[in-house]
């Protein structure tokens, strides 16, 4: 559990310094967007409305249904892997090795389930630009 707890504080402390930084730089890029537009913008452009074309799909479920069937998929894998396997034979160590099986085989399905997502919103946006 202590190891646990560690990996989560450096998350946390990871997560909230990259959005810091994603903060300032992302100002920075739009103040950049709007002085290279102020040039460019006319009364005209207003009256009628910025020009937006918005994005014909949103992969998000794709990917969180995606990610979930990969684990769901890695802790099948693990728990078969551990019931079909000898492991009293290592003794003591026996629990670690079975954690160790089982964030592996999670891990592998959450990257393997991302990945296919990937392959279905990169063919999808292909069939879309033909």
């Amino acid at each position: 559990m202590k190891e646990l707890m560690v990996v989560a504080n450096v998350a946390i402390v990871f997560g909230v310094v990259y959005k810091l930084f994603e903060l300032f730089v992302g100002r920075k890029e739009r103040m950049m967007l709007i002085e290279k537009m102020g040039e460019k913008l006319t009364p005209e452009m207003l009256k009628e409305g910025l020009p937006y074309h918005p994005c014909m799909f949103s992969f998000s479920a794709l990917r969180w249904g995606c990610l979930a069937l990969g684990l769901g998929f890695g802790l099948l894998t693990g728990y078969l892997i551990v019931c079909l396997s000898d492991l009293e034979s290592l003794g003591y160590q026996m629990g670690e090795t079975v954690s160790i099986i089982y964030g592996a085989s999670v891990l592998i399905g959450g990257g393997l389930g991302l990945i296919v997502s990937y392959v279905i919103e990169l063919r999808q946006k292909n069939k879309n630009k033909i």
